[in-house]
């Protein structure tokens, strides 16, 4: 017993139980728990149930000045009865703030502390728990710990919880090949040794000049602790079992755990004679034998443990590839680093259950080779160690990325911000560099073209797309499903109509707007576009479409960036000194307008990359522009009709993960009787062209079958079905044969 971590410590999952099974006779089930499956197989567990907590629950946030006063104001906050407290340094806190998801659930942070720590206290009644949380705070200020105290409640706890479960994926977005490793990240001492611990290993890092992430579960004692290390290199990986080592000593010294809640494996498994002495390993060793006496059971975890830093992805010897890539990736250190910011969570194989859109393709067939982070596997894996002489013409990688939507939502709903979409384009360059580009690639990327030329012709166009036999040549020569209709053009393209209008004498009072005439409104849905106008003229604001390209929104999507790059030069060298804050560039379609933000600074000329940013500050969505001028006062409810409409709202993909969906329920409730409900959807499963093509059909509608098209059928007749993307309207047709408005068609009609 003398051996063991001591009793009163709350986490400890190292090695085996040994010392739990003599008190009152054997308890084999305090010995298989944490054997990793090394010992048994379970085929039924009965589980032992607590209580639920009391349902009043606030977050005290105890902002920290140093990273030592956290562990000091741990021990103050213990006094207080707190169902959970959790640490977050200031590394986590400084990655947070760049990730689109997780930046919205900051808004308990003030100024810029070192560490937070989270104090969950739950009681039984508002007033008992207020009385507490004073008590709380005063205690810290007493006993010299004046940082600020965020208090947070109700709804927003769940936000701040997501901020700190999001930090092991934060983690991976540290740029460059050094990583924050998970080697000694589940040490745990009694929390009243802590503050000695934790100067002990402070000294530790100094001595080999390590940077280190402390976060996690201080206030059992148990701290994730990551030190800084580029497992790529040779030196690194000797220090990184140097590190395991040296803190399995320390935590020896403190009767603590080397493992709190995570378990040995081969991570650990090599120190445990080391924490235990070779008397009590060797009886594990006989315990293993006893139960698995020919060694099938997950061998080599725990006892018969090879040393730690052998069998690593790479070898010591490892060399980045070189490639020149078409995007920026100078941010992230390298295209590589890029892909290696996938860190393995598995977020991309949430389930619709859990809401968001992330990973559709996944959601729909539910194979772990259409994950985002099994694409990144890949592409991480082949590019580092190809096979052949042509880097970019692998099949394994382009099987890999064929199911990628390009929905964008790992962009922002992966904590490690992996942007597969991204990912992809690159590669695809890169293939058609090595290859070519076949004729479907290229008529796809190229239908704004093709749309430009038949746009003073639209109805030759239309009746070559509507016509039955000719769609249906149409459709096998691009590949596409004989189920979907081809797009149509308009009768007049929305620049032919603007050019139309008279002048008109009139005050426009709120300013002007410059209309981004994207590809997609500008020939085939010009009829959005100028009710858009309409509403905007209206409102008093004057609207002038400049002289643009188009977006390069269909070259982006099928890979061709050579083109793309082109597009966005142009686009910004005829931008930049036109568009302003003041006098912002305005888009209809999500996908085109989001090219700005997303895509243009990084895909721009280095010349331009500066006037790139900040075009991209000034280009806004429909639903961005008309929301912050109803904040600004400029448009009221008064202007709209009072007429009660019910409104199932449909977000784009890309503007779920790249701007948010909000501002779009949010000016569809500015109308006094507008009730806005948000269909609870990820990807509607179109992506632009990806439903179009025949191999895609079935997984399409498929993803639509998911959320999307259920929730539209159940719709009431009067009920109202809002979409903002071109592509989405469309499924939303196919799928259920409701059609969906623009929320730009609802404003405008209910405009007195």
């Amino acid at each position: 017993e003398d051996c063991f971590p001591e009793k009163e410590l709350t986490r400890r999952n190292t090695a085996y139980a040994l010392d739990e099974i003599s008190n009152d006779g054997i308890d084999l089930t305090k010995l298989l728990a944490g054997s990793e499956g090394t010992l048994a197989i379970a085929s039924e567990i009965k589980l032992s149930l607590v209580d639920l907590p009391p349902k009043e629950k606030a977050l005290v946030c105890v902002h920290c000045s140093t990273l030592e006063e956290s562990f000091e104001a741990n021990l103050v906050a213990l006094k207080h009865s707190p169902v959970a407290i959790e640490l977050m340094d200031k590394n986590i806190l400084e990655l947070s703030a760049k990730n689109i998801e997780q930046k919205e659930n900051r808004f308990f942070i003030k100024g810029d502390p070192e560490a937070i720590l989270m104090v969950e206290l739950a009681f039984h009644t508002r007033e008992e728990l207020d009385q507490v949380a004073l008590e709380l705070e005063a205690d810290l200020k007493k006993n010299g710990f004046p940082g600020h105290c965020s208090r947070v409640y109700g709804k927003d706890i769940p936000k701040v919880w997501a901020l700190r479960k999001a930090g092991l994926g934060l983690l991976s977005n540290m740029p460059g090949s050094a990583k924050p490793v998970s080697e000694i990240e589940d040490t745990a001492v009694v929390p009243e040794k802590l503050p000695a611990y934790m100067k002990d290993f402070k000294q530790l890092m100094e001595k080999y000049d390590l940077s280190c992430v402390y976060h996690a579960h201080i206030g059992t004692g148990e701290l994730h602790l990551r030190p800084i290390l580029d497992l790529k290199k040779k030196k690194d990986i000797e220090l990184f079992h140097t590190v395991a080592r040296e803190t399995a000593l320390l935590v020896k010294k403190y009767r603590g755990s080397l493992s709190g809640e995570h378990g040995d494996g081969r991570l650990r498994g090599e120190f445990i004679p080391l924490m235990f002495g070779d008397k009590v390993y060797n009886l594990m060793c006989d315990v293993k034998e006893v139960f698995d006496p020919k060694g099938i059971l997950n061998p080599n975890k725990i006892v018969h443990t090879p040393k730690m830093n052998t069998s690593l992805r790479y070898d010591g010897e490892y060399r980045d590839i070189e490639v020149e890539t078409y995007f920026d990736y100078s941010s992230q250190k390298g295209w590589l680093s890029a892909i290696e910011q996938c860190n393995g969570s598995g977020d991309c194989r949430k389930s619709i259950a859990f809401g968001g859109t992330m990973c559709p393709s996944y959601r729909a067939t539910g194979d772990e080779k259409n994950t985002t982070r099994a694409r990144a596997n890949v592409l991480r894996e082949l590019l580092s160690r190809p096979r052949g002489d042509k880097l970019f013409s692998q099949p394994e990688i382009l099987e890999a990325l064929e199911l990628c939507v390009s929905c964008k939502a790992c962009k922002s709903e992966c904590p490690s911000n992996v942007d597969m979409t991204r990912l992809k384009a690159e590669f695809m360059q890169h293939y058609y560099d090595e290859n070519s580009v076949g004729i479907r690639t290229w008529l796809v990327a190229t239908l704004p073209d093709i749309q430009a030329y038949f746009s003073k012709i639209p109805f030759l166009y239309n009746l070559v797309v509507r016509n039955k036999f000719t769609s249906l040549l149409l459709k096998r020569l691009l590949n596409f499903a004989p189920q979907r209709a081809l797009p149509a053009l308009s009768k007049m393209t929305l620049r032919s109509y603007i050019k139309s209008l008279p002048e008109v004498d009139r005050e426009h009072k709120n300013g002007r707007v410059y209309l981004f005439a994207d590809e997609f409104t500008n020939h085939m849905e010009a009829e959005i576009g100028i009710k858009f106008i309409e509403l905007l003229s209206k409102l008093g604001y004057e609207v002038v479409i400049p002289d643009h390209f188009e977006s390069g929104r269909t070259a982006l999507s099928k890979g061709l960036l050579k083109k793309a790059k082109k597009i966005a030069n142009k686009n910004v060298e005829r931008l930049k000194d036109i568009v302003s804050e003041s006098e912002p560039l305005v888009g209809i379609e999500p996908s085109c307008i989001l090219s700005f933000r997303d895509e243009y600074p990084d895909l721009t000329d280095e010349h331009l990359k500066e006037s790139a940013k900040i075009l991209a500050s000034s280009s806004l969505l429909f639903d961005e522009f008309l929301l912050n001028e109803i904040k600004k006062g400029n448009i009221s409810k008064e202007q709209f009709s009072t007429e009660h409409r019910k409104i199932f709202l449909h977000g784009h993909c890309h503007q779920k993960s790249l701007a948010s969906v909000e501002a779009s329920k949010e000016i569809l409730s500015l109308p006094e009787n507008f009730e806005v409900e948000m269909i609870p959807s990820g990807c509607c499963g179109m992506a632009g062209a990806f439903g179009y093509e025949k191999k895609h059909y079935e997984l399409s509608m498929k993803m639509g079958e998911q959320v999307l098209f259920p929730f539209v059928r159940k719709a009431k007749e009067q009920t109202l079905i809002s979409a903002p993307g071109t592509s989405c309207r469309q499924q939303i047709l196919d799928g259920t044969g409701k059609e969906a408005k623009h929320p730009v068609e609802i404003l405008c009609e209910a405009l007195l």
